[in-house]
């Protein structure tokens, strides 16, 4: 991971320079465009294919809107970088990478719009509810900006970062894993570019982008292999329309006025946003780069509703993938650069023709190497000692993947894990019932666990005792392992939590010492 230090070594007073645009940039482009791209065709395709929105408004209203988020978010991202890079005199700040959230694509589709949709049999409607959702998750997001660093200055790095690997691993890398390995004669190759590229750091002759090399062989194998169809290119290219962003409050409002049903989903998932833009603000600390969590909880909460003001359900956020960015050589520029290009794919009604042009194959593998990258970020700037830290706070948010892909898979089969029967599903070897209560908020309840364990490792059993309690509280009131927000929704998990938290206090008693930290820790907090 590349942190090295390249502060001006000239005289202080001397003017400082800093390139809007470096040859790192254009790889980073390309690999940030590519996976934002990926995401847009997919909530793309979510929006028509399964809540059933008419094309007409997905392509004129929903992602001129999200376009215009994306150019403000990027801009204010790479505003940030430069403003770090100046404050201190280094020239290898990379700026945040941002975009619609992949989690609440699949989220706001299954569990707030297709039920509606399902009970109402009226799309229109169904996007109301989606629009509102958007809207009170930016009021949660802005209201953590003043509670979200408290969090972090009091929670140990392997709980944070470990919960953001375990994201990054099951939600973000995992269905990717799989679109790859149906069609790997392309995806594999495309794999290999991007580790030779971003990981070993080979360039290309001529410093063309790696990024892109990988795409266009992956596409060139896919239309050489028989993979895409020309008809669907010319079909597509017929509904390029320019679409232009509009005030939608007429959508926002009557959403509104049925905000209780919303609330169930949209606060534990408001506190997800500001916990991951958290974890990712803590990711790009340790690849070197401090950022203002404020300044970013403000910009994500304000993108999410103006956003829905002007239509869409999707609320964007600071990326996953920071250090993964910086290590392929991005600065300042690239971010705002990849905003700015999707956002006008948005306006110009592109994404069918690209949708048609370029294989989902050789896109994808940019998100599994993002995984790569955040997983082992994970283990490489937290103490050694934690490591088992790393891996509590992971296995929440595994398990939360897991239980949606077993309902997703009950539910194509028309049925659910009720209708089958918990003793059904425990006699084939499946424990599903534990393994959904573990990943209700998984992204909290990792971070909880992995606090815990990390202090307990310290043998700091006051504060491990406090993250009990925290996960008691939590526990009760739904947040974490609970199916809902509301008073006594898991009083067994909660329970557990308290009893653990008592075990922890009874340690205090016997005034163990503290564990001593390596100095390698030292090195590693300063890095």
């Amino acid at each position: 991971m590349s942190t090295t230090d390249t502060r001006s070594q000239t005289d202080p007073d001397a003017a400082f320079t800093l390139p809007y645009w470096v040859r790192g940039d254009t790889n980073a482009f390309f690999g940030l465009g590519f996976n934002i791209l990926v995401n847009v065709l997919v909530l793309t395709g979510l929006t028509i294919g399964v809540v059933q929105i008419p094309a007409g408004d997905v392509f004129g209203t929903i992602l001129p809107a999200l376009g215009i988020a994306l150019v403000a978010g990027n801009v204010y991202y790479s505003y940030l970088a430069r403003r770090l890079a100046f404050a201190e005199r280094r020239t290898d700040v990379a700026a945040l990478p941002y975009g619609p959230s992949v989690p609440h694509m699949f989220i706001v589709v299954f569990v707030v719009m297709l039920p509606v949709y399902l009970q109402t049999k009226s799309a229109v409607t169904a996007w109301q509810a989606g629009v509102a959702w958007a809207f009170i998750i930016g009021v949660i997001v802005l209201i953590g900006a003043f509670v979200g660093p408290y969090i972090r200055k009091y929670t140990p790095r392997a709980a944070l970062l470990g919960t953001l690997a375990g994201i990054s691993i099951s939600f973000i890398s995992m269905r990717p894993a799989a679109q790859m390995w149906e069609a790997a004669w392309i995806a594999l190759p495309v794999l290999v570019l991007i580790i030779i590229g971003f990981l070993a750091g080979v360039r290309l002759p001529g410093g063309f982008p790696m990024g892109l090399a990988a795409l266009l062989v992956g596409t060139a194998i896919a239309w050489a292999g028989g993979y895409m169809s020309t008809p669907d290119v010319t079909a597509a290219a017929k509904d390029i329309a320019i679409g232009l962003p509009t005030l939608q409050l007429d959508l926002l409002f009557t959403g509104l006025s049925e905000v209780a049903p919303l609330l169930a989903t949209a606060i534990p998932l408001g506190v997800y946003n500001f916990t991951e833009a958290m974890t990712n603000v803590e990711s790009a600390e340790a690849a070197g780069d401090k950022y203002s969590l404020r300044a970013v909880l403000l910009a994500d909460g304000t993108g999410a509703i103006i956003g829905s003001a002007l239509g869409s359900p999707f609320p964007p956020a600071v990326y996953i993938g920071h250090p993964g960015w910086k290590d392929a050589g991005g600065r300042t520029g690239y971010s705002m650069a990849s905003g700015i290009a999707v956002a006008l794919m948005c306006f110009l009604g592109l994404f069918g023709l690209l949708a048609a042009l370029l294989p989902t194959p050789a896109i994808v593998p940019i998100l599994l190497y993002i995984g790569f990258m955040i997983g082992a970020q994970a283990f490489q700037v937290s103490p050694k000692v934690h490591a088992a830290a790393v891996v509590a706070a992971l296995v929440p948010n595994i398990a939360q993947w897991a239980t949606t892909y077993m309902d997703n898979v009950l539910a194509a089969a028309g049925t659910s894990a009720a209708e089958v029967g918990e003793d059904k599903i425990l006699a084939a070897g499946v424990v599903y019932s534990g393994t959904k209560t573990l990943g209700e908020g998984g992204i909290l309840a990792g971070l909880v666990l992995g606090a815990i364990v990390a202090f307990l490792i310290d043998r700091r059993f006051v504060w491990a005792a406090g993250f009990c309690g925290a996960g008691a509280a939590l526990s009760w009131i739904g947040l974490i392992h609970g199916e809902k927000v509301e008073w006594g929704a898991n009083g067994q998990v909660a329970l557990g939590y308290l009893f653990a938290g008592i075990v922890c206090a009874a340690f205090v008693a016997l005034r163990l010492p503290e564990r001593v930290p390596d100095p390698e820790e030292a090195e590693l907090e300063n890095a």
